[in-house]
């Protein structure tokens, strides 16, 4: 007695192809969600207390990053500028704009505006700004054009496997100390690239050394 038809020796093969194909959909659905804005948020604006425009203050002013972030080459941590660095030109500059009503209220109230973080990395993870302003890391590298931001965003996924793409090559991503805040600066030429690693003493075994970051 047959217990399976004839058609069985067509369907069985064409189910498990099927299991197959959906099994890749289905992994190249989670691949392209996990590497969009809307998992990465790269390119998504962060709603802030006060919508200041990177655009209009360092590529219509030309305000230099270092004026805002003072930290960012001696510290850790870029910061974020204190009231009184905003005042400094918004006490002579509309003055009564609505938009800057925040501004002067922490003012007066002499406490901090509660800026969203754009760049969060996690708990575990250690980042120090300082170096790798020293060893010619470029702002953009990390942060993007926020000369062309009109509302600050991420520039990249800051997944480690981004983080690994710069340490592991480091000679592309490595530029001359002067281009480092030079928002319009482009990846330097890996061979000249090379030559910076050696001469700023970039020891690019440490570098891909779990330590490094996971402390």
């Amino acid at each position: 007695m047959q217990v399976f038809s004839k058609a069985s020796n067509t369907l069985a093969p064409c189910a498990l192809i099927g299991v197959v194909v959906l099994i890749a959909v289905l992994g190249g659905v989670v691949y392209a969600i996990y590497w969009s804005p809307y998992t990465t948020l790269v390119g998504v604006p962060i709603n802030q207390p006060v919508p200041f425009s990177h655009e209009h203050h360092v590529s219509g002013l030309g305000i230099d990053c270092r004026y805002c972030h003072t930290g960012v080459e001696t510290a850790a941590y870029a910061g974020v500028p204190q009231t009184h660095t905003c005042m400094t030109c918004h006490s002579q500059l509309w003055t009564e704009a609505n938009i800057l009503e925040p501004v002067r209220r922490s003012l007066v109230a002499n406490e901090p505006i509660r800026w969203n973080r754009v760049n969060d990395l996690p708990d575990f993870v250690y980042f120090n700004h300082s170096v790798h302003i020293q060893k010619g890391v470029s702002c953009v590298s990390c942060h993007g054009r926020v000369d062309q931001m009109p509302l600050m965003a991420k520039g990249q996924t800051l997944y480690m496997r981004w983080c690994l793409d710069c340490h592991q090559e480091p000679q592309r991503f490595v530029r001359d100390k002067k281009d480092v805040f030079n928002m319009a600066s482009t990846d330097p030429d890996p061979k000249t690239g090379a030559a910076r690693v050696a001469a700023y003493h970039i020891n690019t075994t440490l570098l891909q050394d779990c330590s490094t970051c996971h402390r």
